[in-house]
C-alpha cells in the first residue's frame, strides 16, 4: 500500500488532529499534529506504540519515565501501559501502532 500525502486521511480524536498515513494488516503509521493545549491525559490501549518527534516539545509520562522530548527523540510504549503527553511546544510526531488502532480508522 502507498499513501500519497494528498490522500492521507485527516482525523480528529479526543481533541488532537492527525493524519493516517498508512495502514497494514499488523501496523499503522500516523502523523500527529499537536498544538499547545492538545494535552493527552493518562490512558492505555491494546496497541504497542512507537514514536518519533519531528518537531515541537512534549512531556511524556509512562512507567518510571517523566521526560521532555524534542526533535530527534523517540519512544516505545508497551501495550496496555498508562501514558500521557503534555504539549509544551506545537509540532509533529510520527506514531506507529501495532496492531492498527481501530478507533483511529
Amino acid at each position: 500500500m502507498i499513501t500519497k500525502k494528498e490522500n492521507a486521511k485527516k482525523r480528529h480524536f479526543k481533541g488532537v488532529d492527525f493524519d493516517v498515513l498508512a495502514v497494514g494488516q499488523k501496523t499503522m503509521v500516523t502523523k500527529m499534529n499537536f498544538r499547545v493545549g492538545d494535552n493527552v491525559p493518562f490512558h492505555s490501549h491494546p496497541n504497542e506504540q512507537c514514536g518519533y518527534v519531528i518537531s515541537g516539545k512534549y512531556r511524556m509520562k509512562f512507567n518510571d519515565f517523566n521526560e521532555v522530548l524534542g526533535p530527534g527523540d523517540s519512544y516505545s510504549i508497551p501495550e496496555n501501559i498508562e501514558h500521557s503527553l503534555e504539549v509544551l511546544e506545537a509540532g509533529e510526531v510520527i506514531d506507529v501502532f501495532t496492531p492498527p488502532r481501530q478507533d483511529y480508522l
